[in-house]
């Protein structure tokens, strides 16, 4: 409409900057080069030698309890490897604890938490039931720290392997060395291939959007830890 009135001109401008910005965050590699530097910021731990994990943690996010508390059936989304990873380690390490952390989402309704929900996958999957450590009230990825230590209670030397998606590791990192619970990295869900999508673009606007939406949150995340103490530094490292 503004195009033909007498607000024309900045019709156009808003036209032209409109079309600029669907082009820059739904076609170009932006959404690549904003994730990239999260997944790559931690590789996997080295478990080729010294001893074996005492325990794994899993962060939720891969469920969507939703549906599984409507239709009674199991429901994922696209971080399930969280899940996966989880059993493949399970069987790898079968002395290993296995400790999944995460709460209900519901504001108005009781649900079962995602801890509830894993738990019976992995059952389901062959993992035994006494191995399960289920933290079922964190709602941000500092609660999921703060929790954990607390129910893991880590032996001084002991190892531990921290599951979450690959963007999320550094601020899930930085959370829970910040409540003092050495851990390891052990990232999945990666969303690129590597350095060599710093230059793909898109074939769909729709998959930039999601890529650029999930890595300029992750990246807000870790400003918004910083400035209120729930990490020692913005980016955390190895």
């Amino acid at each position: 409409v503004m195009l033909w009135s007498r607000w024309a001109r900045l019709g156009r401008r808003l036209v032209l900057v409109s079309g600029v910005f669907f082009f820059a965050t739904g076609l170009t590699p932006l959404g690549h080069l904003l994730i990239l530097p999260l997944e790559e910021r931690f590789a996997r731990a080295d478990l080729s030698s010294g001893a074996a994990p005492e325990g794994i943690v899993i962060l939720g996010g891969a469920q969507d309890m939703s549906i599984h508390n409507a239709r009674g059936v199991i429901a994922v989304n696209e971080a399930a490897e969280r899940l996966i990873e989880a059993v493949l380690l399970a069987r790898r390490f079968p002395d290993a604890k296995i400790l999944f952390t995460g709460g209900s989402s519901a504001l108005f309704e009781k649900r079962m938490s995602e801890a509830e929900g894993a738990a019976g996958l992995f059952v389901s999957l062959g993992v035994a039931r006494e191995r399960l450590l289920l933290e079922t009230s964190a709602k941000n990825t500092f609660q999921n720290a703060q929790y954990s230590v607390d129910m893991a209670r880590p032996r001084a030397g002991s190892r531990w392997l921290l599951i979450t998606s690959a963007s999320h590791m550094p601020r899930a990192m930085g959370s829970f060395r910040k409540v003092g619970f050495a851990i390891e990295p052990w990232p999945v869900d990666y969303r690129t291939r590597g350095r060599r999508d710093s230059w793909r673009f898109f074939s769909k606007p729709s998959e930039g959007w999601r890529r650029t939406d999930n890595a300029v949150r992750e990246w807000a995340g870790l400003l918004a830890y910083r400035l209120t103490g729930r990490t020692a530094t913005l980016f955390p490292g190895p």
